[in-house]
């Protein structure tokens, strides 16, 4: 059984990834630093919360830095808040960003509501390992109000298509992000999941 950790910024309800984890066969903790020992295949970072607290929850409470801890063996997958921290800096807030990724989070246009909720269809650009046995057009759940904005379109694995492009699902090395909740996204969703698991087991 793999064992993976979800980092806890005191923002909300982590359950519902908790839970949809443990049905794909998970052995989850809830985390709230990186001091424990790397008993860990995996790590989520929930889309619970604001950028700045998040970050200093990160940062603040844990005497090991985060990269120093994941470094390039640990798989990570960011989910919506948790994918945009992967970035330098957002607009939502004034704290740096964990910088494992290149790029920016900036606010939806207001041509827009935002915050954006509801279901989307991804624009599947290229292979991507947690996308695997997604379909080009499938339904996945967002709730959100900043998207990313990578200085390189090479990492973007989806799009949503809003009137604009916005990157849905990223993957650069042993970091994956996606903007939608996928524990909140059905039998999609949890084919993400799994994918995110088997890859933690490698």
């Amino acid at each position: 059984m793999v064992k993976v950790a979800i980092f806890d910024y005191g923002a909300g309800n982590i359950f519902s990834l908790k839970n949809s984890l443990e049905k794909n066969d998970a052995n989850v903790d809830v985390i709230t630093s990186f001091d424990k020992s790397k008993e860990y295949s995996g790590i989520l970072l929930p889309g619970v919360g604001n950028f700045d607290p998040a970050i200093k929850s990160i940062t603040e409470n844990s005497k090991t830095d985060f990269q120093d801890y994941v470094k390039e063996k640990i798989p990570v997958l960011g989910i919506c808040l948790g994918m945009e921290m992967f970035f330098s800096k957002s607009e939502e807030g004034k704290e740096e960003g964990l910088g494992v990724i290149d790029g920016e989070v900036i606010v939806l246009p207001n041509t827009m509501k935002v915050p954006h909720m509801g279901w989307n269809s991804l624009e599947i650009k290229k292979h991507s390992t947690i996308l695997e046995g997604v379909d080009d057009g499938a339904w996945v759940y967002f709730v959100h109000s900043y998207r990313a904005k990578p200085a390189s379109d090479d990492i973007i694995a989806a799009n949503a298509d809003y009137g604009i492009k916005v990157p849905a699902v990223i993957e650069q090395d042993n970091f994956f992000g996606t903007q939608f909740h996928p524990e909140k996204s059905g039998a999609v969703g949890r084919i993400m999941l799994k994918n995110f698991l088997r890859e933690c087991q490698k």
